[in-house]
């Protein structure tokens, strides 16, 4: 197991109302180990605690490689692959199964296959590098997508979902956005600067609409009976709030609303 502590292996950086999270293991090419995945876990339910940030963005370091999934080097010594019960593992895992309430941009630094490219997908939305390429390899090492890619069928076509999980190729940046893998595609070292716009333009909104509407898009995919119940508490929550009063007297006054979060 990696003796790297979080701090090192997870950077977190303030941007105004948005929070940049950098898997940061360069050597090993960012990838997951439970120390990391707790990290992260722990940064976001850290950003959905703090008021003052309203999104959040995941990249990682270098140029190459955003993260190829699991350590295998650290899966092949028998070391410890499974998320453990911290509180920062137990909100990866949350994050993986839809269940964050803040916003989360993936920036696709580079490369993402296995488990990153489960990364990138539980993120809301992705800007990737035009050199990246994403895939899930797992049937290529005797394993399966066991991080929410053998969901993959909700999220594109099912045919081109058992495509990319039964054969185990990648595919360049360009199909992944044909398909809906990512939603924009820029050049390298204009990724993380795209992800920060679109985040600040997520970030603009009011922070409980944002809260509700991902949670009902997500939950309509997975749980179209719940999606329904859960609508009707969260309009009645939502707009009867004072945000919901501050976004019509803001329109009405023709100027940029000022959110409370309630």
């Amino acid at each position: 197991m990696s003796t790297q502590d979080s701090e090192d292996i997870l950077v977190r950086e303030r941007n105004g109302n948005v929070l940049v999270a950098r898997l940061n293991r360069p050597k090993a090419r960012n990838a997951l180990t439970p120390e990391l995945m707790s990290a992260l876990g722990q940064a976001l339910l850290d950003a959905e605690n703090d008021p003052d940030l309203r999104a959040v963005v995941v990249t990682g370091s270098g140029d190459r490689v955003f993260c190829p999934g699991m350590d295998l080097r650290a899966f092949s010594r028998g070391e410890q692959t499974v998320l453990g019960a911290d509180e920062g593992r137990a909100a990866y895992q949350r994050f993986l199964d839809g269940g964050s309430t803040v916003p989360v941009v993936g920036a696709a630094n580079g490369t993402a296959l296995g488990g990153g490219m489960e990364l990138l997908l539980a993120c809301d939305v992705v800007v990737a590098s035009a050199a990246a390429t994403f895939g899930f390899p797992e049937v290529k090492r005797g394993l399966f997508p066991a991080g929410g890619g053998a969901a993959l069928g909700t999220r594109i076509p099912l045919a081109t979902a058992l495509e990319l999980v039964l054969t185990g190729d990648a595919v360049d940046a360009a199909r992944a956005r044909q398909i809906g893998l990512v939603n924009s595609v820029v050049d390298a070292d204009q990724v993380l600067p795209a992800a920060l716009e679109l985040a600040g333009r997520i970030a603009a909104n009011a922070p409980l609409g944002l809260a509700a509407a991902k949670e009902l898009v997500r939950l309509t995919i997975t749980d179209p009976e719940r999606a329904a119940a859960r609508q009707q508490e969260l309009q009645h929550r939502v707009f009867t709030s004072e945000d919901a009063k501050e976004g019509a007297v803001a329109f009405m006054e023709k100027r940029a609303p000022v959110w409370r979060g309630c």
